[in-house]
């Protein structure tokens, strides 16, 4: 099992779909397109210093708490998050997303509640390997966090073709990385 599944797996969906007025198999399958994506969408900006440290500053910001905790999540913040981490280019992932069998508009709703989450999802796994998410000098560990979850997503551990939406979200959309 991938990190992202794990991630997924964690995920209160049931409750999302209720929040959301949506069927859970149709939350469950947007999830899946939209937290690989995201992910991949945060390891592309840290691949330019100045993304590194601006996202090692958010990750300092949902350091605490439960990353699965729905009533921490701030869907505003979570917007602004979803427009940092794809740009320009957020409609665009948006249908991208919506190609691989999630609704376009489900996913749309979905990436605000899910961008805090992997936000504090990504900071406890920083601190479980002994870096402080907001300081400057643990971008190594930042971008070995981010490869390693990668790898497992693209290497075919993560389900619903997660290396195939990372790989097409990376190349197609972000040009391999957004500065």
């Amino acid at each position: 099992m991938s990190d992202i599944d794990d991630l997924l797996a964690s995920l209160p969906l049931d409750r999302i779909s209720a929040d959301l007025g949506e069927d859970p198999a149709a939350v469950e399958q947007a999830a899946r397109a939209a937290l690989p994506a995201l992910i991949g969408g945060l390891d592309a900006n840290a691949q330019d210093p100045a993304g590194a440290a601006s996202l090692l500053d958010a990750l300092g910001q949902h350091e605490d708490g439960d990353p699965a905790d729905l009533s921490r999540v701030d869907t505003a913040d979570g917007e602004k998050i979803a427009a940092h981490i794809f740009g320009n280019q957020q409609d665009q992932v948006i249908n991208q997303l919506g190609s691989t069998g999630a609704s376009s508009g489900l996913v749309k709703k979905l990436l605000p509640i899910l961008a805090p989450i992997v936000l504090s999802w990504l900071a406890s796994r920083m601190t479980s390997k002994g870096a402080a998410p907001s300081k400057t000098e643990d971008k190594s560990v930042l971008g070995s966090v981010l490869e390693q979850v990668l790898k497992g997503a693209i290497g075919g551990g993560a389900s619903g073709g997660a290396g195939k939406i990372i790989s097409d979200v990376l190349g197609g959309l972000l040009g391999g990385g957004r500065r």
